[in-house]
């Protein structure tokens, strides 16, 4: 269901029982509601859980901003790495807000939260925006933004800005989201072959949109270094990290943890970027422990 929050329409998801304590899960760069795994929903509203999944601005089902055109990466990125202002279509902080509208549009007054990469880092946006109503807090393979961190490898930097193919070419989608994902996945829980095809597949029908992908790439470029920020972080808060994450390396969760004091740390060996249906168990009991912490 579409919902109208601040300002925008809002792809949202909700299950799990009205009195179930509610959870939002948000997603990462690019990344759709559907990129959480309905056995991960499934086992979260196991726990007690009431399940809230969005399309965060510019991308999925939720409303755009291709008013606003294509940014440069490369220029975006010059500037940031000479630390000079960065311009975007929007801000992080913006992307939080939305995140509370589609809340406050449920009429849900607090909520447990998750994110994931990008989310992980409207997730922290979201926990010094509203600290009232921001029960608990989990981190799902994310980071500080501090410049100190490893970048990404190589392999996985030209994957990412490398030219996509046209919409017109289905295959070539396909084939170019399966590499991106073989890339930054688990080595030791690696998607089957069928799956990842399927999942890779469904979510290029659903909505395809490199446009808001770069938007959003910019916004985090933009957004810098949160670590004195996280100071102000009070809720209970657990990282879960892969540590043979490609993409955001292991240095990042240690890097929270060390802002964070009192939060837990799940370092998974094998884990890479990706959500391994084999751990999913693993990261709902972590979602559910740190929010009985509340």
């Amino acid at each position: 269901m579409k919902l109208h929050a601040n300002g925008l329409g809002i792809e949202v998801d909700v299950q799990g029982p009205a009195t179930g304590m509610p959870l939002l899960l948000v997603m990462g760069l690019g990344m759709q509601l559907v990129g959480w795994p309905q056995p991960l929903v499934d086992a979260l509203v196991a726990q007690g859980f009431r399940v809230i999944r969005m399309d965060n601005r510019d991308a999925g089902l939720s409303d755009g901003f291709d008013h606003l055109g294509v940014p440069h990466i490369g220029w975006a990125a010059t500037r940031h790495m000479l630390r000079l202002p960065v311009p975007t279509a929007y801000t992080l902080d913006d992307m939080a807000k939305d995140a509370w509208a589609v809340l406050d549009a449920l009429e849900v007054p607090a909520a447990h939260v998750c994110g994931a990469s990008m989310g992980g880092m409207i997730a922290q946006h979201m926990a010094w925006q509203q600290p009232q109503r921001c029960k608990s807090v989990t981190l799902v393979m994310t980071t500080t933004g501090a410049r100190h961190l490893p970048r990404p490898t190589w392999a996985v930097q030209k994957a990412m800005m490398s030219k996509p193919p046209s919409r017109r070419d289905r295959e070539a989608l396909i084939a170019r989201a399966e590499n991106l994902f073989r890339l930054i996945g688990s080595p030791a829980y690696p998607a089957p072959a069928a799956a990842l095809r399927a999942q890779v597949s469904a979510s290029i029908d659903r909505a395809y949109r490199p446009a808001g992908v770069a938007r959003q790439m910019v916004a985090v470029l933009a957004d810098g270094d949160r670590s004195r920020r996280l100071q102000a972080v009070q809720q209970p808060v657990h990282i879960i990290h892969g540590a043979a994450d490609p993409l955001l390396p292991a240095a990042a969760a240690r890097d929270l943890l060390r802002h964070l004091p009192g939060a837990t740390l799940d370092l998974i060996d094998g884990m890479g970027h990706d959500l391994p249906a084999e751990l999913l168990p693993r990261l709902a009991q972590g979602i559910a422990t740190n929010a009985a912490r509340a």
